[in-house]
């Protein structure tokens, strides 16, 4: 193996040959951003739901910062659906346990996202649905690392 090889994409298959590499090293190997790549298709998909639901929740009549809960909880149960056997393919983790876990991870992103969200409606004169796609950017990469690491085992 050369140098710049990424000892991750060696290591398939033999990680017992190397020892444990630190989480800085995991976060930035190829494996991780080629996971992020297949995280961030997924999470564009279920995005683009998340805001016709928020958008639509909005023009019936429902307040905004709630309506961009409940359209974040269940594009995040769409994406846990589409994306556990493609993002995290190989994990070992079960399906119930994998999607409790995965809800819990999203309950942090939703306490980042409404959290965020609502400062900027209150503070600032950013479009609700600017705002919210601002806001998606900071929670989506905690969740994402969250499952990569602690979920999923993946990194």
């Amino acid at each position: 193996m050369s140098e710049q090889a990424d000892p991750i994409t060696f290591a398939r298959g033999h990680e017992e040959d190397l020892p444990p590499l630190s989480l800085t090293r995991r976060i930035l190997s190829r494996r991780a951003g080629a996971m992020l790549v297949r995280n961030t298709v997924v999470s564009c998909m279920t995005f683009v739901f998340d805001l016709v639901l928020l958008w639509a929740l909005v023009r019936l009549g429902w307040d905004k910062v709630v309506a961009a809960a409940i359209g974040f909880v269940v594009a995040n149960s769409i994406h846990y659906a589409l994306g556990r056997t493609w993002i995290f393919r190989g994990t070992e983790r079960g399906v119930t346990s994998g999607y409790a876990y995965f809800l819990i991870n999203a309950a942090l992103g939703l306490a980042i996202t409404v959290t965020l969200y609502a400062a900027f409606l209150r503070y600032t004169p950013i479009n609700y649905i600017v705002a919210r796609v601002l806001v998606s950017v900071f929670a989506g990469l905690a969740v994402f690392l969250l499952n990569a690491i602690l979920n999923f085992r993946r990194l």
